[in-house]
């Protein structure tokens, strides 16, 4: 298969790829002449894109907008995207990373990734107007990466731009494509041109799969780490539980096929094996731009995931059909599925109304298997757009007279539980946050629940437990409520000896600004950067 892919292989500098020695002189007269202020978090996502085009970014903002369309709104109220792509780089084993940025995002970033348990090192590329606008931070930036671009201890050191180096042009498809041995991917990920940090991680995973893809053209590369698989491979793209890949590995294994590489990778090497596949499962739908180079190198997409008993038995039959494999061997897989998710369908049950709200981008997936384990749920809002490989996924929820939206803002999530009431809600944190405060039981999506198994008869499994109990804390939540009641709600809150004055008269001077602050969809500014 490698012998095809260095065959399909076109060089494409839409995800920053660009051939060694392109004329640097050429690609500096696009960067910005004056500073570009009032760009970032707080300027407004027009001016942003403004100065970015105007900087010489017309195509990158272009990619942007086809790959990450943004719907009815115009961005979701969800953390900075950058985190996205930080998270990738620093999940992956000899992996270095630098980001370029105003110093409030680096600081914010690098916080919330070593609270995630990222335990590495993020190198910072600092800058003022004058370094930017001279284009002496282009040239920091390089000597970074030569410092950095140490063999002994890296493959591939990955170089980030965030809003304001974006906006300004700096120009990081001006790099050195190696730096002894070391591989330079440099991506821009601004606040104004990609919507959520799930999308983040396409646009790194896209970068490193157009490099690895001329590396497969140039000549032989590296085996996996595992070693190679005696069948052909199904590589899954979306981040999943650990024991997920095993268990869709276990429902191939009858059709002759195997689980491949999950991409995002952990290791450079597995691009290779990722690219070499006989299809790929399009588990999380938005990697757009990570498709388009799995399509370029001639490999099929499959959309949905094998979750739920309908959900489990299209996707095999999907598969299947896909890798030409006999309708008799496929059967044995999809007829062993059903008998071993319809016993757990029978064991397991979930009884209540349900509101679900999330920005991983497997809201969806989620959705389905909550309404095959009988609960009531009304209402999907999820950050991620529409694509045509979760389609299959809103059709069936639609047949289901599931609520959904895509692009879903905080508004809607939150008018969603006011408007369905739900015995449970499961959502962002603001979405938590309200439900409890009316004394409904809530969790967390990220946390508690897209980090569980959801493949196959593991994940009829894995959800009950958990939501059953918190649906079961109702009593809880009023008993608490009862406790502290009479002691004031939002600024007076409390015991006071002197009730707080009201400030309402402060707040409606300063009205418009709350509510531009508090809602980035109605008011257009970016969120994150």
């Amino acid at each position: 298969m490698m012998d095809d892919l260095r065959k399909e292989f076109e060089p494409d500098d839409a995800n920053g790829i660009v051939p060694v020695g392109t004329d640097a002189a050429v690609l500096r007269e696009g960067m910005a002449d004056e500073p570009a202020s009032g760009i970032g978090c707080h300027g407004g996502i027009e001016l942003s894109k403004a100065a970015a085009r105007a900087a010489g970014q017309g195509a990158l903002m272009d990619r942007f907008e086809a790959d990450y369309p943004k719907g009815p709104h115009d961005q979701p109220q969800s953390m900075c995207p950058a985190f996205g792509s930080l998270r990738v780089g620093l999940r992956m084993r000899r992996v270095g990373t630098i980001l370029s940025g105003s110093a409030c995002c680096v600081y914010g970033l690098t916080f919330t990734s070593h609270f995630y348990g990222a335990k590495r090192s993020v190198g910072y590329v600092p800058f003022n107007s004058e370094t930017l606008v001279t284009g002496k931070l282009y040239e920091d930036i390089v000597e970074a990466v030569h410092q950095m671009a140490d063999p002994e201890k890296f493959d591939a050191v990955v170089v980030t731009n965030l809003c304001v180096p974006s906006a300004s042009g700096v120009p990081l498809r001006m790099l050195p494509r190696e730096i002894d041995g070391v591989r330079i991917v440099g991506i821009d990920v601004p606040g104004f041109g990609v919507p959520t940090h799930a999308e983040a991680k396409d646009v790194l995973s896209a970068a490193m799969l157009a490099y690895a893809r001329q590396e497969v053209a140039d000549g032989p590369v590296q085996r996996p780490r595992s070693g190679l698989k005696d069948k052909p491979t199904v590589t899954l793209v979306g981040e999943m539980f650990p024991v997920d890949p095993v268990v869709i590995g276990g429902m191939l294994e009858p059709m002759g096929l195997a689980a491949g590489p999950t991409v995002p990778v952990r290791e450079w090497r597995d691009l290779y094996a990722a690219l070499d596949c006989a299809v790929v499962a399009a588990i999380h739908p938005f990697y757009t731009a990570s498709f388009r180079e799995f399509q370029a190198a001639g490999r099929a997409i499959v959309g949905s995931a094998p979750v739920g008993l309908e959900g489990t038995d299209a996707w095999l039959k999907a598969i299947g059909e896909s890798c030409g494999i006999a309708e008799a061997k496929t059967a044995i897989s999809r007829n062993a599925m059903r008998g071993a998710i319809s016993a757990a369908l029978a064991e397991h049950r979930i009884k209540g109304r349900i509101t679900l709200s999330g920005y991983e981008g497997s809201e969806l997936l989620v959705a389905r298997l909550l309404v095959e384990l009988g609960a009531d749920v009304r209402y999907v809002g999820t950050a991620c757009p529409k694509t045509p490989y979760n389609s299959e996924d809103a059709d069936w929820l639609a047949a289901h007279r599931v609520e959904l939206r895509f692009r879903a803002s905080l508004e809607q999530d939150l008018a969603a539980f006011e408007e369905f009431r739900p015995d449970l809600a499961i959502g962002t944190t603001p979405v938590v946050q309200k439900a409890k405060e009316a004394a409904t039981p809530a969790l967390y999506f990220t946390n508690l629940i897209s980090a569980r198994p959801l493949m196959g008869p593991a994940g009829i499994a894995s959800l009950p437990t958990v939501i059953n109990a918190a649906i079961g804390n109702k009593d809880r939540f009023l008993a608490m409520n009862a406790f502290f009641e009479g002691v004031g709600a939002g600024d007076s809150a409390g015991i006071w000896q002197n009730v707080p004055e009201d400030r309402s008269a402060y707040r409606k001077k300063f009205a418009a600004k709350v509510k531009q602050s508090r809602n980035a969809v109605d008011s257009g500014e970016s969120v994150g950067c």
